[in-house]
């Protein structure tokens, strides 16, 4: 038997359905008008609203710390391993802190192996000359550095230098600084040393400008990559003058370019500089073996006495030296005929006859007049060809290395 509502505004009757009392379960209402507390818990743990998260691994946390200082790249890399065997048995978080941790010290491991076992290489155009330094103040020299080597020479082994004031006597001074192009494939000692020797040389005009007053026991040496340190980016090869005599050194700075020259010194050296820079390319092979070879580096003789001629009298010189540099200008024209002569020659003897003919018009004595006139070092190299002691006289020195 059903009882009447109470007196007043009518109710809505409730739905039936299968609840035990006829009708679905009413929830009180929240603050904001949100229904309450559901009548079963959806989350997977407790009845707390939220996961309690797990905690998180602290050999984990350890490994990760350690991988990123690197101090202690062993200790990181061994907690790291230990950190991902107690989480796959009891659970927990940390793992991508283990993983890099792991990684991490992995590579610390491999940067200190290559410290200690890698580093540059020190040559010389008399013959190569292996040494190695670290990724420390070796990789920190920069042009017009002068520093000295742990042995007191640019031979053997040196896994550091220290930098010194040019006005002391030192072992090195750098005059170029240049990073190689390559992939991630170490492209051979071979490759390495020929890119390092054409450019170092040619670099140094750049920094002494005048060649004459590079002093003739001074040679140029350079620092290359190893195959070691190339797989860790390096790519950087450093310039230097050096003594040929190791137990000599070097006194003083060898600089001389447009911070302390005159511009009629600069322009005069510029032009005749031209010529230098080509006669460093002279092939390693004699033309009686590359013929081709040698009439390609003729006319690039010619080529650069033609430059050179055009820049000498091109520029209005001061009174006194007038003459002389037009005299230079001359012998300039006059050998670029022969080194065209020599770069169309159709065999060994006819090349030889044009090369000795340019060789005597390129007589130092005519520039020394010019030189004095402007101020420049008056004493040829003893090699005669303007290269600051440089020797290509076929004892396997030079090019050949």
């Amino acid at each position: 038997m059903s009882i009447p509502p109470p007196p007043g505004p009518h109710q809505p009757e409730e739905p039936q359905g299968p609840d035990p009392q006829g009708q679905f379960p009413s929830y009180p209402q929240g603050p904001y008008g949100a229904p309450g507390p559901y009548p079963y818990q959806p989350w997977g743990q407790g009845y707390s609203p939220y996961n309690r998260p797990a905690p998180v691994n602290g050999v984990a946390i350890a490994s990760l710390v350690l991988g990123i200082l690197c101090f202690v790249p062993a200790v990181g890399l061994v907690l790291g391993i230990i950190a991902l065997a107690q989480l796959k048995k009891r659970g927990g978080r940390g793992k991508g802190m283990a993983v890099a941790g792991s990684i991490l010290s992995t590579v610390g491991l491999a940067l200190w192996a290559v410290a200690l076992a890698g580093g540059v290489h020190f040559y010389t155009w008399s013959g190569v000359k292996d040494a190695a330094g670290d990724h420390g103040s070796a990789y920190s020299l920069t042009e017009g550095d002068c520093f000295d080597a742990p042995s007191g020479s640019l031979e053997g082994t040196a896994y550091d230098v220290d930098k010194v004031l040019c006005e002391k006597r030192h072992d090195g001074e750098v005059f170029a600084v240049f990073r190689m192009a390559g992939g991630s494939a170490y492209p051979g000692d071979g490759k390495v040393t020929d890119v390092a020797d054409a450019r170092c040389y040619g670099l140094r005009y750049g920094y002494a400008m005048d060649a004459w007053a590079v002093p003739d026991n001074v040679d140029v040496y350079y620092m290359t990559p190893t195959r070691d340190s190339w797989g860790f980016g390096d790519r950087e090869v450093t310039c230097l003058f050096g003594n040929t005599d190791e137990t000599a050194g070097l006194k003083g700075s060898l600089r001389n370019d447009e911070r302390s020259l005159g511009s009629d010194q600069v322009a005069y050296l510029k032009a005749v500089d031209v010529e230098d820079a080509a006669l460093d390319r002279q092939p390693v092979d004699s033309p009686d073996d590359d013929l081709k070879g040698s009439r390609e580096w003729a006319g690039q003789m010619s080529a650069a006495l033609a430059r050179e001629t055009r820049l000498l009298r091109g520029r209005t010189w001061p009174a006194g030296a007038e003459k002389p540099v037009a005299d230079v200008a001359a012998k300039a024209a006059a050998g670029r005929k022969e080194w065209a002569l020599a770069a169309k020659a159709a065999d060994a003897g006819s090349f030889y006859a044009h090369y000795d003919r340019a060789m005597v018009l390129a007589d130092p004595d005519t520039s020394v007049t010019a030189r004095k006139a402007l101020g420049l070092a008056t004493t040829p190299p003893v090699s005669g060809d303007g290269s600051g002691g440089r020797d290509d006289g076929g004892d396997g020195s030079g090019l050949d290395v």
